[in-house]
């Protein structure tokens, strides 16, 4: 549990996914790739028919790339690797054949925005507020941004990204495309949640399979596409600017 776990739990044809991290939920490369694995057999399995996406606790949803992580890349392959983690959920989703709910009850920061983008359907809490604050650390959010443009579009991709320390609220979020819907309590999202998952579950599953490669249309180069946008950030996070902007921000976590 120190270094965060990932299950998936299967109960009348819905995948239940969650992950978890102490650190607000944060993603190391070995959460990344059990995210990716589960997320890839989820997709495999007969038995499951609409997959749950969700994080654990009811406080953070996640807070991105995990720093301890960050500070160690000493290389540019360690770099790349790492952000390729981030790459390989997003396709893991975009490629999984089943339609998978986001479920979104508290703060997201870099990668979790990538995270809600990637859901096909994305439900949320009132304290559901979002950032990319990656050009705070010297790098910025290259891997994610495909899947983020595609569900809210070029100008609110880029005014998250350049106004990296200000946090969107709910609403801002929904008016973009980014949750469907958002409600008042966890209570709320969780009843609103499942009956999308039971509705979903006793439809036809080729004519959702069919669905979902409409709505990827155009992605077909992504493998491609966000490995190279992984190397940009691989490359960057070993700058001087990057190494000290994540100490100082470890640091000032270490007093709080």
């Amino acid at each position: 549990m120190e270094k965060g776990n990932v299950t998936l739990e299967v109960e009348n044809n819905i995948g239940t996914i969650t992950f978890t991290h102490p650190q607000s939920n944060t993603l190391p490369s070995q959460l990344l790739e059990l995210l990716t694995h589960t997320l890839t057999n989820a997709g495999k399995d007969d038995s499951i028919k609409v997959i749950i996406l969700k994080s654990g606790g009811n406080k953070a949803f996640c807070a991105g790339a995990n720093f301890d992580e960050l500070i160690s890349i000493s290389d540019f392959e360690m770099g790349h690797n790492f952000f390729l983690g981030f790459a390989n959920v997003i396709n893991a989703i975009r490629l999984c054949p089943k339609l998978v709910i986001g479920r979104v009850q508290g703060k997201t920061v870099g990668g979790g925005v990538g995270l809600a983008a990637a859901a096909d359907y994305c439900l949320a809490c009132t304290s559901a507020m979002i950032k990319l604050s990656e050009l705070t650390i010297g790098i910025g959010p290259f891997v994610i941004a495909p899947v983020v443009e595609r569900k809210i579009g070029f100008s609110a991709l880029s005014q998250l990204t350049i106004n990296a320390t200000e946090w969107k609220n709910p609403e801002w979020a929904k008016s973009k495309g980014l949750y469907a819907e958002v409600y008042e309590t966890t209570d709320e999202l969780d009843e609103a949640v499942n009956k999308l998952a039971v509705q979903l579950s006793r439809s036809n599953p080729e004519a959702m399979r069919s669905l979902k490669k409409m709505f990827w249309k155009n992605t077909e180069n992504w493998n491609e596409l966000l490995s190279e946008q992984a190397a940009i950030s691989g490359k960057l996070v070993l700058s001087d600017f990057s190494k000290k902007a994540i100490e100082n921000f470890k640091s000032k976590m270490v007093k709080k």
